[in-house]
């Protein structure tokens, strides 16, 4: 957007730019986690893995999931492919991921 006035001539823009967005509900929040199918996305960041496998002990002390399902990420300087984020959709009831450095 080019702002207009007295500028010799320059023109000025205004950074802050427009932000387009589609609202998205987010998803109902589950009553328990007994017989769910709990997805860990691993995303191979350094200490995430270890983070993510203490996280999961722990919740399966507490809980009693149908499944639990391990899946890693390419990379974590990368989105999670279509394949794989459809797989974990398919499979999966909620899904646990974290970031651990």
């Amino acid at each position: 957007m080019n702002i207009s006035g007295d500028n010799s001539g320059l023109p000025v823009y205004d950074p802050r730019g427009v932000v387009e967005a589609e609202v998205v509900s987010i998803a109902a929040r589950v009553t328990s986690l007994d017989g769910l199918r709990l997805g860990v996305l691993d995303n191979t960041k350094w200490n995430g893995n270890r983070l993510l496998r203490g996280i999961t002990e722990r919740l399966c002390a507490e809980h009693d999931f149908a499944a639990v399902n391990q899946y890693a990420k390419e990379s974590f300087s990368k989105n999670a492919l279509p394949e794989l984020v459809d797989q974990i959709v398919a499979e999966n009831d909620i899904v646990l991921t974290a970031i651990g450095d």
